[in-house]
């Protein structure tokens, strides 16, 4: 009597096929699970056992053999609960073998038999598409999330029992969210309208949010860095609908959807403490999940207290910020992240915050020598925009009233300038200009006369890198964009060189 069940293993923010087979033959009683298994894993066979039985379901004392295929990839997690139970029912007759055909299961067993929800639904969904399945038996919990990908038959179920009735007589459970609504895109109540003055802080974000630049902002304590930080998302142009289920991959796999939000609507903001593990911020594990930098994907990345975090923290996101996916390797397998993320980071300009206020500064040289120091050159290099936030005075703070600059009016910059690029870059596989290769510049960054002088009398003033000298290039074509402009002159040139060099 032999049973096989399609289900998923996770390997980044994808999902592989496995195929879960179950044997039952004469032999000394036993069950056993094999296939590259991890010991939760391993540890279903008494789930199951004694979920059946709790069901009033007594397994014969025969030999059970679950085969986990394929044996090549590594099998974590307590995902293949229900699988595992669906086809030693069905090797036993208990339920038909082809109500099981072309459909996708997975699930966690509690003992009395109810289903847990498991991560990952929303790219096993997209992958049982793709392997021509019509089918998913999942956990009512996950059903929402499931349904929002729009590709197969969802059936959501509350316990083993409803497992059984659905493959007897096609019965299913009712009184399931729907999880196929398009989620209405609440309005931020943040705006950048709160912040008094403070202009050039909100060029600057301008500028981040129409290239997709990462940005860093200087000033001391309660001058406004983390407002303007998270008032960033809202003035992002929304996310596209293949960037929504891009994102949502990610949240699916991590476990951070839910019924009432089964899909990412809008762009993510991260603002983890600046304590947090190395593992926490680029991801990893002996089951290697998401970190911080993935969470990040195609939204803001929001680090305060910059020169705080251990400087190991700052050396991992090197690569991330100049590949935009980072590769995590273990014994034997090796996952990708993606983590194209917009980085704000803020920092106090000394260590008690009030340089150059000599007045209130207690800081020698030294130390904020030292203290500057913690983070480093290929960092910096790698931050395209630098900004001062200056405390404010006592008529700007006093003034009745919002400041005259919204978000409504940043985001409608923002679209325009998102609308030249999109025009621009149709055929290819970026989206803002913070993405443009080295290689393409030249294409896509024309400069005037005068631009090109000034180019390059502040390469030599400034002792560029290469890679400063292409992040110039970046930030002036995306304010080019703002201004509606296709060739790049002196006076984007200066901001662009304006907002580089300030520290």
């Amino acid at each position: 009597m032999f049973c096989s069940i399609t289900s998923t293993a996770i390997s980044g923010v994808d999902a592989l096929p496995v195929y879960v087979e179950a044997d039952v033959s004469e032999g000394l009683p036993m069950f056993n699970i094999i296939g590259a298994v991890s010991t939760r894993t391993r540890e279903a066979a008494d789930r199951v056992k004694t979920a059946l039985r709790n069901l009033k379901i007594v397994l014969p004392p025969k030999r059970i053999t679950i085969n986990l295929s394929p044996g090549d990839v590594r099998k974590e997690g307590t995902r293949y609960d229900l699988p595992i139970a669906a086809a030693v029912l069905a090797a036993l007759d208990r339920i038909p073998k082809e109500s099981l055909e072309g459909t996708l299961v997975l699930g966690e067993l509690h003992l009395d038999g109810r289903i847990e929800q498991v991560p990952g639904i929303l790219p096993s969904i997209l992958t049982a598409r793709d392997l021509g399945l019509k089918t998913a038996l999942v956990p009512a919990a996950n059903y929402a999330e499931a349904k929002a990908a729009q590709a197969l038959d969802v059936v959501g179920l509350a316990s083993l029992q409803d497992l059984i009735d659905y493959c007897s007589d096609g019965r299913r459970p009712e009184n399931l969210p729907a999880g196929d609504a398009p989620l209405s895109e609440e309005e931020d109540a943040e705006d950048f309208s709160d912040i008094r003055g403070q202009e050039s802080v909100k060029r600057a974000c301008l500028i981040a949010a129409a290239g997709f630049h990462n940005l860093l902002l200087s000033g001391p304590p309660g001058s406004g860095k983390s407002m303007a930080a998270r008032r960033l998302p809202g003035i992002l142009p929304a996310l596209t609908k293949e960037e929504r289920l891009e994102v949502s991959r990610i949240y699916s796999v991590a476990g951070l959807l839910t019924a009432a939000h089964p899909v990412i609507q809008k762009r993510p903001f991260r603002a983890p403490h600046h304590l947090l593990s190395p593992q926490a911020l680029v991801g990893g594990g002996r089951s290697p999940v998401p970190g911080e930098i993935t969470l990040s994907h195609r939204g803001v990345l929001f680090l305060d207290e910059l020169p705080e975090m251990p400087g190991r923290n700052l050396e991992f996101l090197r690569q991330p910020l100049e590949d935009r996916f980072i590769q995590i390797s273990r014994i034997g397998r090796s996952v990708i992240f993606p983590c194209n993320f917009l980085l704000v980071a803020a920092m106090n300009p000394c260590p008690c915050g009030y340089y150059p206020d000599l007045n209130r500064c207690t800081c020698t040289e030294r130390d904020i020598r030292n203290y500057t120091a913690r983070i480093s050159q290929p960092i910096l290099d790698r931050i395209d925009l630098r900004t001062e936030v200056p405390a404010l005075d006592y008529d700007a703070l006093h003034a009745g009233g919002q400041d005259k600059i919204t978000s409504a009016m940043l985001k409608t910059q923002v679209e325009k300038a998102f609308a030249c690029q999109k025009e621009r870059y149709l055929d290819m596989p970026i989206a803002f200009n913070s993405e443009l290769s080295a290689r393409d510049i030249p294409r896509f960054c024309p400069l005037s006369a005068e631009a090109g002088r000034l180019l390059e009398a502040a390469y030599t003033a400034m002792a560029l890198s290469a890679r400063g000298y292409h992040r110039i290039l970046r930030i002036a074509r995306t304010i080019a964009d703002l201004d509606g402009d296709d060739l790049i002159r002196e006076s984007h040139i200066s901001e662009a060189v304006h907002f580089r060099q300030h520290s």
